[in-house]
């Protein structure tokens, strides 16, 4: 079993910046990949970024590539979600996930309990 818990989640206003965390504990496979998605009301759960925790590989969703930037550090085994230049649009409640590198929300098996993001002035 892995547990996540997410913070950092916030109301900011548009063009500002937030940094999400993701601590991991429990035990489990520690070559998981490591990923954020988020869910605004009404709407479904999207892919938002991903990294492996060997090579720290990243990819990003488009709507957020060169505004969001995903790190971790397997020391403390915590990943980040840096967000920079937020938009309305990023509004949502933003979840941090352990399973398979993909952008598949189905793909990965351990799931934190969601920060809120606002972003509104």
């Amino acid at each position: 079993q892995v547990q996540l818990v997410e913070s950092g989640g916030g109301l900011v206003q548009p063009g500002g910046s937030l940094r999400l965390s993701c601590a991991a504990s429990g035990r489990g496979n520690s070559n998981y990949a490591m990923g954020w998605f988020r869910q605004a009301p009404g709407k479904e759960r999207e892919f938002v970024a991903v990294i492996t925790w060997i090579g720290a590989v990243a990819f990003y969703a488009d709507s957020v590539k060169g505004r969001f930037t995903i790190s971790r550090d397997n020391a403390k085994k915590t990943v980040y979600l840096q967000m920079n230049s937020l938009i309305p649009e990023d509004t949502a409640v933003y979840y941090c996930a352990a399973g398979k590198p993909t952008i598949k929300y189905s793909d990965y098996d351990y799931w934190g309990q969601g920060t809120q993001v606002t972003v509104s002035s």
